[in-house]
Order: C-alpha cells, then structure tokens, then sequence
C-alpha cells in the first residue's frame, strides 16, 4: 500500500510502472446502462492509460455488471470488486482499499466525464498535493424537467457554497480528487450513510474541520445522467433530507457546526432562485420549475424530520 505521495510536479515525475498516478473509483449498483456509457466516457478521457487505473466495486447488484465490464478489457485498465449491498459510502471504501495510485478520483456510474476533467483534476492536485480539488457537474439530460430542475439545484448550492473558488466549501461526491494520503488521514466515507445522500456534505465538512483547503475547478466537468420522474425526484430529495439529519448529527458530535450554521442558506433561498426562475421561458415554464423548487424544499424537510425521529428512536433503544 502507498504511504506517501511523491514530491511531483508533472504527471511523467511518476514511476508508473510502480503505481499508477490515479485510481478512478465508481462504485455501481443495478445501472448496467448507465455504467456502460459512464465507462464510455472515462475510455475518452484525455489521459494517459498508463498513468491511471479504473476500480469498479459493485454494490450487490441483482446481476453483476461482468459483461460491461468485460467489454472493456484492453480498452481500460479496470478492476470489478463485488460486495453486499451496503451503499455507495461503504462501496467508495472498498474501492479505495484496492487502489494503487498516488491520488484517488471518484465518480458515480451514472456520470460521464468531459475528455478534459480527470487530467485538469491532477494537474491541478500536483500543484497542490495537500488539497481536495473537484469540479462541476451538469446535466446530460437536457430533456428531462426534473434533471433540468436538479441541475438548476445544484448550480445553487455551489453558487452558494463555493463563492470563493479556492477556498470551496462543498463539493459533490461524484466529481472531485485528492491524494490518497489525505484521504487516509480525514479519515474514510462514514458507512452509517446506507443511502447516496449526504455522505459527501459530511466528508467535506470534516475536511474543513481538519483545516485542509478544498479547491473548486469548474472547468472540470462530469455530466450527470439520472433519468428523474416525479417520483424518483420526490424520492431523491427526500433521501437527500435524510442523509442531511444524519450529517447534523455527526456535525454537531465533533462541534464542527449545527444546524443553524446552515440555516442561512434556506434563509437566503429566495434571492438564489429569482434569477434561474424568471430565466426560464414563458409563465408555464416558471411556474413548473417554482413548483418542482418547492417539492424539492417540501421533500428535503419531509425526509429531515422522518430521519430525525428515526434517530431519537434508536437513540432511545441504545441507552436502555
């Protein structure tokens, strides 16, 4: 296993022969599709094949994703692992065992990276090992309002959270990297995060509670994929309120902040979503995305406060 990052400032500085530069982590649970084109989309990046290795861990899909994967072989340097269903925080720490590269990429089976993203990443981390780069995720699926509409969500909250590109605050689990050291010693995705929510809000808090810098790149792009309908839209974000009670409560156990620190931005919502509201196209068009904003605020707060009781439940239970 590696235990240090070399003092590098090109990627040729490495010995690749050794290890790779980077391990990219997907992890991937019953989307054979989605990681064929996600996969798709890491053979065209512009980097080296040598220099990075893919590491696939399937999180107990009904069928194993072993025909996509075999259908890359000698096109990608990629390595299935299986497990029991356990969510994609246990699933990127499965990855990150098996990884033999200097730094460590994630992203999600659902997304496709721009041809630039994984070597704009690492130029940027050899300039400053120290830090946790990541970059901007859009939306593959034009079409699709409730993708339209999670997108415009997501572009607020980085709005918000990364005013300061090199001094970001948050950045999504599906995009970003960091040397493997750092990983190891922030300490690993909380497994207690069953669901795709919230896992990567926690990590980043702890991040900045060791006081290492995060570094915002929005050139490097991953296009994210999800099919929404009405339902899976309420679902997700109602999971993502889920997600969000637990990373309060772990938040609050290391006085890293509670949930008044993060009050101001629901606070402050209304003066974020004026300007992408009214820039859409006629009055159906605002009144359907002002609608579907309320949803996702009605379904945040509707998971918030069923996770929360949730919690005090088993709080409960544990100290009989």
């Amino acid at each position: 296993m590696i235990d240090s990052v070399p003092n590098v400032t090109t990627q040729e500085d490495v010995p690749s022969a050794s290890h790779p530069l980077v391990s990219l982590i997907i992890p991937t649970y019953n989307r054979p599709d989605a990681l064929k084109r996600c996969l798709e989309g890491v053979a065209n990046l512009d980097f080296p094949r040598e220099q990075f290795e893919v590491i696939i861990v399937d999180d107990g899909s009904e069928q194993p994703p072993d025909s996509v994967i075999a259908a890359f072989t000698g096109r990608l340097p990629v390595h299935l692992l299986t497990q029991t269903n356990a969510g994609p925080s246990s699933a990127r720490n499965t990855g990150v065992k098996a990884a033999r590269g200097w730094f460590l990429a994630f992203t999600d089976d659902d997304c496709v990276p721009d041809r630039q993203w994984l070597r704009i990443l690492i130029d940027d981390l050899l300039k400053h090992p120290d830090a946790m780069v990541g970059g901007r995720t859009g939306n593959l699926l034009t079409d699709n309002v409730y993708a339209e509409t999670s997108q415009m969500i997501t572009d607020i909250v980085y709005g918000y959270y990364n005013r300061d590109p090199e001094d970001a605050r948050f950045i999504i689990g599906n995009n970003f990297a960091l040397s493997r050291e750092q990983f190891l010693k922030a300490g690993w995705f909380y497994d207690t995060f069953h669901l795709p929510a919230a896992e990567d809000r926690e990590f980043c808090d702890r991040w900045h509670f060791h006081g290492y810098k995060m570094r915002y790149l929005p050139d490097a792009v991953i296009y994210h994929g999800s099919d929404l309908t009405l339902r899976s839209f309420f679902r997700m974000y109602a999971n993502y309120g889920r997600g969000a009670a637990l990373f309060y409560m772990l938040r609050a156990g290391r006085g890293s902040g509670g949930f008044i620190t993060e009050a101001r931005f629901h606070l402050h919502l209304n003066n974020w979503l004026i300007t992408p509201i009214l820039s859409q196209r006629g009055i159906v068009n605002r009144l359907r995305t002002g609608l579907l904003i309320g949803l996702w605020q009605f379904a945040n707060a509707l998971g918030f406060l069923t996770e929360r009781v949730n919690l005090r439940k088993w709080d409960r239970r544990m100290s009989q």
